[in-house]
């Protein structure tokens, strides 16, 4: 099978291109497209650290590394949660509030892109495909099928 015939390759193909994309304008933004995607993320009244990596399917290790940047680059603060002290909550500065709206204008504008070229209804086959295709890999583990029916 050819690379081009297989579905992994058009989804990371497609993904690589959008991540060159983003992370070339958050550059010229002195950013990255992880740090962005955080800044998206993070709410007015603060959010707590330990939902930011399920909420954005970020591993802990990344987020921490990440908001360890963030928050020597100016652009987040930590505060002790005012109900449960053993957590911390994370809030956007000035800056980090300046560069969310750097962050989130081009996310809009990349959208704006895709929806002037790309009909509504081819969209909504997109999202449903990649829909049906999270749904596959959440509720079966492939590769223990396949080693199942390899073994049979």
């Amino acid at each position: 099978m050819k690379p081009e015939e297989t579905v992994d390759f058009h989804i990371r193909w497609t993904w690589s291109k959008i991540s060159r994309l983003y992370n070339t304008e958050a550059a010229r933004h002195g950013g990255s497209m992880s740090i962005g995607y955080i800044l998206l993320n993070i709410d007015k009244e603060g959010t707590p650290s330990t939902k930011l990596g399920p909420k954005m399917g970020m591993e802990a290790r990344s987020l921490t590394r990440s908001l360890k940047l963030m928050e020597e680059n100016g652009l987040i603060k930590r505060q002790p949660d005012p109900l449960d002290k053993r957590m911390a909550r994370v809030f956007l500065t000035e800056e980090g509030q300046r560069m969310r709206e750097v962050s989130k204008n081009v996310v809009i504008r990349f959208n704006e892109r895709m929806r002037e070229t790309i009909s509504e209804s081819e969209l909504n086959t997109l999202f449903a495909t990649l829909q049906k295709i999270n749904k596959v890999i959440e509720l079966n583990n492939i590769f223990q099928i396949i080693s199942h029916e390899k073994n049979n």
